[in-house]
């Protein structure tokens, strides 16, 4: 009994010693990849990516997600900030419905304390759900603040200001634009005492909420 070396014979009986697969054959360059095209492609896919990632780490970034909803109350005793954007845009929930808001860009946002309220139904009833963080538990910060507001209430001093300003170049806060030809504003420092808003979304960067609070209840009273 001969062994089975793995090895194929031909028609006359010789050893076949060719390759599975001829390298310059329409065959052998089935299934192969070309990397350095695929590279070359991939390369700026995962730049983008990279970019997009440390702009979101930033808090740059409007809301990039479909809304609840449900708006809800923002409020503070005092914020301050090194810098103020804004421009109008439209936020939307899963169903479609569009909520024309003010985009607000906050850059380096101090809070003496915050409080963040909202009506949600449920079977037992509608109950409120509450947050606040400050106070006595000291200051709240966020880097690139940005709320996507129907109004603002309180009173603000501005170190400067610029209003009519094409939102495409907004440059106080980082990554706050709006589109080409779109009405925006911005200012250097800001103070706004006695901070009142109604917003469908807000994001921010670095969030350093002391003495946080999280609290829901049939009977729970919203923040103003």
């Amino acid at each position: 009994m001969s062994k089975n070396t793995g090895a194929g014979t031909g028609a006359d009986g010789a050893p076949d010693t060719a390759p599975d697969t001829a390298p310059d054959t329409p065959r052998g360059r089935e299934g192969r990849v070309r990397w350095r095209k695929s590279a070359a492609v991939a390369v700026p896919a995962v730049l983008a990516v990279g970019a997009m990632a440390v702009v979101m780490a930033q808090g740059a970034l409007a809301a990039s997600f479909a809304v609840s909803g449900t708006s809800f109350q923002v409020s503070s005793s005092k914020l301050s900030s090194k810098g103020l954007a804004s421009y109008v845009q439209t936020d939307r929930s899963v169903d479609g419905t569009g909520h024309p808001v003010a985009l607000l860009g906050i850059g380096e946002a101090t809070l003496t304390d915050i409080c963040q309220s909202a009506e949600v139904g449920t079977p037992l009833g509608t109950v409120v759900f509450k947050l606040t963080a400050g106070g006595p538990a000291g200051e709240v910060t966020a880097s690139n603040l940005v709320i996507d507001g129907e109004d603002l209430d309180g009173d603000a001093t501005f170190g400067t200001a610029q209003i009519g300003r094409d939102a495409s170049t907004l440059d106080r806060v980082d990554g706050v634009k709006g589109e080409p030809g779109k009405f925006g504003l911005q200012a250097g420092d800001i103070e706004v005492v006695g901070v009142k808003s109604h917003a469908w979304s807000a994001t921010g960067g670095n969030f350093r909420l002391k003495g946080m609070r999280v609290s829901v209840g049939l009977d729970g009273e919203k923040c103003f």
